[in-house]
């Protein structure tokens, strides 16, 4: 029998032998990276040289991008994109020929990545500023949400694929109200538009109306479209709290609607019918100093049994 101080002898014995055995390679070292404070000054300002040079780059291209570049141009074009990004390319050159090799000797791999996204994040942030409001609009007035018929009695069916609105009727004639609402990011009202409903095979438009939005809605085209109660397309409802924030042909109160009656007193029968429309608002920032949009739909009426 042994003691339990002989046994914690023997084990600590047996330890520092094992210990002993190990080769050097296998022996871990506690000593620390000697820490030149002279050196980590130099290479902190040389990080913050890269980074100053990166904002002023980013800055600088996006000036030139929206008061250079831009109003050359008649609408939105690659180059106003594709440029800045290929500007990442030069990012090492433009270091060494502007930072003193004191400092750009400096510069690792990990400096020209995080110099590049200071430099791409810098000129997309400025640029969204510049090209929206309030400093300025790149945005077209354009439809809140595609066009709409009023729910009466006498349309089966009804559906919007893309630019074509199928209504299947099972009357001779129905009486059909065509609605719409216009958006834009300021002074909707102010936007110019320009209406054509027409016929096909009919020479004379149905409907033929141009001037302000504004001007346009005070005719009555606006209580038209706000007396109407129901829309074929229906609600958009929100999709986390299921509320229901307006019709889907304008949803937002921000939204300016109008509607015309699209055919006589009497109604409707089969045919095809032509809704052209284009919109502008001045002041933007291209070469024509005006946000145009414009589309068509169609509306196509067949009667069923």
């Amino acid at each position: 029998m042994a003691d339990i101080d002989s046994a914690m002898r023997a084990s600590a014995y047996s330890g520092r032998k094992n210990r002993g055995s190990r080769p050097d390679s296998e022996k871990t070292s506690t000593e620390l990276e000697p820490f030149d404070p002279a050196a980590h000054a130099v290479k902190e300002k040389a990080e913050a040289i890269s980074m100053w040079i990166m904002i002023a780059l980013g800055v600088l291209v996006a000036l030139l991008m929206r008061y250079y570049m831009m109003p050359t141009l008649e609408e939105s074009q690659q180059v106003l994109w594709l440029l800045p990004v290929l500007i990442v390319a030069t990012i090492p050159t433009i270091h060494r020929v502007i930072v003193p090799s004191s400092f750009s000797e400096l510069y690792t791999k990990g400096n020209w990545f995080r110099a590049s996204f200071l430099y791409l994040f810098t000129w997309l942030a400025l640029s969204f500023a510049l090209v929206n409001p309030p400093l300025a609009d790149i945005a077209a007035p354009h439809l809140a949400g595609a066009i709409d018929i009023e729910v009466v009695e006498g349309i089966s069916d009804s559906s919007l694929r893309g630019n074509t609105y199928d209504l299947q009727i099972d009357q001779e004639k129905v009486p059909i109200v065509m609605g719409l609402a216009v958006r834009d990011n300021v002074d909707a009202q102010n936007s110019t538009i320009s209406l054509t409903i027409s016929r096909k095979g009919q020479v004379e438009p149905i409907v033929d109306v141009s001037g302000t939005v504004q001007e346009i809605a005070e005719t009555g085209s606006s209580e038209k479209f706000y007396s109407v109660e129901n829309w074929q397309r229906g609600m958009l409802k929100n999709t986390l709290t299921d509320e229901q924030l307006g019709p889907k042909v304008a949803p937002n109160p921000s939204d300016i609607g109008m509607a015309w009656d699209i055919c006589e007193l009497s109604g409707c029968g089969p045919g095809e019918y032509t809704i052209s429309l284009q919109m502008s608002e001045e002041g933007a920032p291209w070469k024509s100093g005006q946000n145009s949009w414009s589309t068509e739909y169609k509306i196509l009426i067949s009667q069923v049994a």
